[in-house]
């Protein structure tokens, strides 16, 4: 029997790209899915999908429409969620947006969104899935990258929020422990979805230099990783070879990363 079978799984951010695919795998192994995002259509898509590949027929697959930025709002739904599906086994938060400029063109507006969207989003659904979970034990995996633990050009608000998260998650998982509740934090290197897409629009060149140096993952990797990173327990999951130098590099090389990093942009530059 599957270390996930008759699971129950709550994932925010889960109506695409790596939350999407965890979800799929989740139901795959036998899970009890149950996602959240703000978008209805984009949830019943991703619904449909997930129903597609699920174990078998008496699984539950639901979703909730929440703002996850806003406390209320997750408290409320979060509320329901439990009241008709249960305490879930496991949580996991992929809500994360980036909009990669230069420092000085990032507005305070653009901001504030990614300060909410990425920190409070990660906070308050585990505020709110504390108090219950902390009744049978569980696992909470928040998701950070590798530009948690490397700071790189052009993302310097979004590296605010994936450092931050790196360190939230490691305290959390101090005070977890006596209630029977891992935390992992999962740091994926850059993967091919619609959020990276996206990112690629406001991208600066030095950005895209940088990126070049590493492989690009596709979400069905990353999930994978994520599923033996949880039955593993283990405190840092980060998916793929580059990923995990880039982490050994960082912590006992740090001045090749920074050479490599800064030649990169300087190649630009001269251009």
């Amino acid at each position: 029997m599957s270390f996930y079978q008759n699971k129950t799984a709550f994932i925010t951010g889960g109506s695409t790209g790596i939350g999407l695919a965890v979800a799929k795998a989740l139901a795959k192994e036998g899970s009890n899915v149950v996602i959240f995002a703000r978008t209805i259509n984009k949830l019943e898509s991703a619904v449909n999908e997930i129903k597609a590949v699920q174990k078998n027929k008496s699984q539950k697959v639901y979703y909730y429409s929440v703002d996850t930025s806003d406390n209320n709002d997750v408290k409320t739904v979060f509320e329901k969620a439990i009241l008709e599906n249960g305490i879930p086994d496991i949580l996991i938060n992929c809500v994360g947006i980036a909009q990669p400029d230069y420092f000085e063109n990032i507005t305070f507006e653009s901001f504030d969104k990614l300060i909410k969207t990425n920190l409070y989003s990660t906070w308050n659904s585990v505020y709110n899935i504390l108090p219950h979970m902390k009744r049978k034990g569980g696992y909470i995996m928040n998701t950070s990258s590798v530009a948690g633990f490397i700071g790189v050009f052009g993302y310097t608000d979004y590296c605010m929020t994936k450092f931050g998260i790196i360190g939230f998650s490691d305290a959390l998982r101090q005070e977890l422990k006596r209630y029977n509740i891992s935390v992992s934090v999962l740091c994926p290197p850059d993967t091919d979805t619609p959020g990276l897409e996206a990112e690629n629009i406001t991208k600066p060149a030095e950005t895209k230099a940088i990126a070049g140096n590493a492989k690009l993952l596709q979400p069905e990797f990353v999930a994978n990783a994520v599923l033996k990173g949880i039955q593993k327990n283990k405190k840092m999951i980060i998916p793929g070879f580059d990923g995990k130098m880039s982490l050994i590099l960082k912590r006992f090389l740090p001045g090749l990363v920074d050479f490599i990093m800064n030649l990169s942009i300087k190649k630009v530059q001269q251009k």
